[in-house]
């Protein structure tokens, strides 16, 4: 099921994250797994090794693919219920629909930014009845963010996202933070946040997503107009995920 390094990886996920953990400490371990996974050398490793044809290329090029939100995911390791780890490249001024979505997701996350640079911001939920009496509209005044919320899930049967309509809402912007290459993040399941590469050149975070309690949806808010019902997930074939995978570790050979 792969070479020295996958099997290295494989070995630390399973070390560090069960299901005994507390949430908090899933957080903990999840980020301490992308801070050693997530070192230039290393990944560019673990990359080169995949890219040869090692792990499980056909099941992983089936869930990866290029996201609505303008980067590239790259499925690493699967180890179905537990843990998926991830590497998403970013691409400058690419992004088509839900570029300014704020969301949340299934399950806790650890990130490591392993090139670039990436811009976040967190929101929290406003009572609707609070920015109405001040009589605000769009913009982060002193009401809020208005904004449309959706429950997105995966259809069934495809792999299409689906995108239910559930009515106005009112965010609170509460944190703005940048992560330069080096940095490391955590976030519970259900905190929302958006995320964008703010640089020029090519940004490359090391995404960890712990299964174990996984949501049947997300929450998606967006301030940008209306969603079309459902947004299709068109998977990578396994030529074009080795490929990607190739020019992943040509990009952090040059980093």
């Amino acid at each position: 099921m792969g070479g020295r390094q996958v099997l290295a990886a494989r070995q630390l996920l399973a070390e560090l994250l069960h299901d005994e953990l507390s949430e908090h400490e899933q957080l903990s371990a999840a980020r301490s797994v992308v801070a050693e996974l997530g070192s230039s050398e290393r990944l560019l490793e673990l990359t080169a090794e995949l890219a040869s044809g090692e792990g499980d290329p056909h099941g992983c090029a089936r869930l990866s693919y290029r996201h609505v939100l303008g980067f590239d995911k790259l499925l690493l390791i699967d180890d179905g219920p537990h843990h998926m780890l991830r590497a998403h490249l970013w691409h400058p001024g690419r992004g088509a629909i839900g570029k300014e979505d704020i969301h949340n997701h299934r399950s806790p996350l650890a990130s490591s930014v392993v090139r670039g640079r990436l811009s976040m911001e967190l929101y929290a939920p406003r009572g609707d009845a609070q920015g109405e009496a001040r009589g605000d509209t769009r913009g982060d005044g002193p009401g809020g963010i208005a904004a449309d919320h959706y429950q997105e899930s995966l259809a069934d049967g495809s792999a299409d996202w689906l995108l239910e309509p559930t009515g106005p809402a009112r965010l609170r912007l509460t944190q703005v933070a940048q992560y330069a290459a080096g940095s490391t993040y955590a976030l519970p399941a259900h905190t929302l946040h958006r995320a964008w590469c703010d640089t020029t050149e090519p940004t490359v975070t090391l995404f960890l997503e712990t299964g174990n309690g996984r949501r049947r949806h997300t929450d998606v808010f967006t301030a940008a107009g209306p969603h079309p019902g459902a947004v299709p997930k068109v998977p990578l074939d396994v030529d074009d995920y080795l490929s990607e995978l190739d020019a992943l570790a040509e990009l952090l050979r040059s980093s």
